[in-house]
């Protein structure tokens, strides 16, 4: 089995959740020892995502946001309009990796990019994301393994309407503060394509792909998976 160069990128834009989670599944499902490792860049309609041990009760006014039960690790979070996602669909194996070392590559890759916007964030032991200075939440991870391979991933947050978290208890933590790059940075907030291609370029490096390329069509893997 051999060790894969290149870390290939696809920009979806705008997307609705469930078509998206679904293609992650099966994906996975259906690659195998020659299939590309794929980081998926998007943005989500407002969505709650429920891991698989999550528990009703962190769910306090969903309101007329849809609620998804979902296959991940973790509790509630949210997605929506102003977040950056990454979905990371990987072989582990094949980067001869378990799945803490790539947590701590995504946390490591996201205080990168934040560093670069004049941010100090660092991840916590005990729940895993990304924090800054004050405590506040600004990037949110959440993974599952099949099969030796990884789906789902990150959430970072960009200019938010940060409100919405008040419904939750974000990631099973009651009264976790959450914050985004607008309110943290005195410039102005950097593009979702610009800080997708900062984060790219870290994981690339951090995982030890040599090359970060970007699928030129801006949409998901046929049933092949063949790019």
């Amino acid at each position: 089995m051999s060790r894969p160069d290149t870390l290939w990128v696809r920009k979806l834009g705008r997307q609705p959740y469930e078509p998206v989670w679904r293609a992650m599944q099966h994906y996975t499902d259906i690659r195998d020892v020659n299939s590309p490792d794929e980081l998926w860049f998007l943005e989500h309609d407002a969505v709650f995502t429920q891991g698989q041990a999550g528990k009703p009760e962190h769910i306090l006014m969903p309101g007329d946001i849809p609620v998804v039960q979902v296959d991940r690790g973790g509790q509630v979070t949210y997605h929506g309009p102003g977040q950056l996602v990454g979905y990371v669909l990987i072989d582990l194996r094949r980067l001869s990796i378990g799945i803490r070392d790539l947590v701590t590559a995504i946390e490591s890759s996201i205080v990168a990019v934040l560093a670069s916007v004049s941010i100090a964030s660092h991840p916590r032991s005990d729940a895993p994301g990304v924090y800054v200075e004050s405590g506040a939440k600004i990037a949110q991870l959440g993974l599952r393994v099949r099969r030796g391979s990884t789906f789902h991933g990150l959430s970072l947050n960009i200019d938010m309407d940060l409100s919405v978290f008040q419904r939750i208890n974000p990631c099973g933590h009651q009264g976790m503060k959450v914050t985004d790059i607008r309110r943290q940075s005195a410039a102005e907030p950097q593009s979702q394509n610009e800080l997708a291609d900062r984060l790219g370029a870290e994981l690339t490096n951090l995982l030890g792909y040599l090359h970060c390329r970007e699928v030129s069509e801006h949409c998901l893997p046929d049933a092949s998976g063949v790019l």
